[in-house]
């Protein structure tokens, strides 16, 4: 059980770390600013919207987690109670629900809200970019 809960958490941590960024449309003054200058303003407003975006990401990955729990109680409660043995059932069916809502939770807040998006697609705007979508 230790290596299944080490495991989960690499598994966390690596997706996490999966950055989402804006796409910019080559114009004439991604062109003329260059591929490095350009990065550095995306950079730039990332850490404005870091600023003033309030995140939800934690509240997300406790919401799917406990929603994931709830539901794996049940179908191992239901599986437990025709094998007769609900109450271990109950409990391995919560752990894997839980499991499965953590990981969906954090897949969820790795991706940035619309607000934020819109936050950092305004501030490129304004400094003369164009984006054309999020990868």
């Amino acid at each position: 059980m230790k290596t299944f809960f080490c495991l989960l958490a690499g598994l966390i941590l690596l997706l996490g770390g999966c950055a989402w960024s804006p796409v910019l449309y080559p114009n004439a003054h991604l062109n003329k600013v260059g591929r490095d200058q350009a990065d550095r303003d995306v950079d730039d407003c990332r850490q404005r919207a870091d600023t003033y975006v309030k995140s939800d990401a934690a509240k997300t990955v406790a919401k799917d987690t406990a929603i994931g729990g709830a539901g794996g109680a049940v179908v191992g409660g239901a599986i437990g109670a025709v094998r007769g043995s609900f109450g271990s059932d109950l409990g391995v069916g919560a752990a894997a629900g839980a499991a499965a809502g953590l990981v969906t939770g954090v897949i969820k807040a790795s991706e940035p809200s619309a607000v934020y998006k819109s936050f950092v697609n305004r501030c490129l705007g304004e400094k003369g970019y164009e984006v054309i979508g999020w990868e």
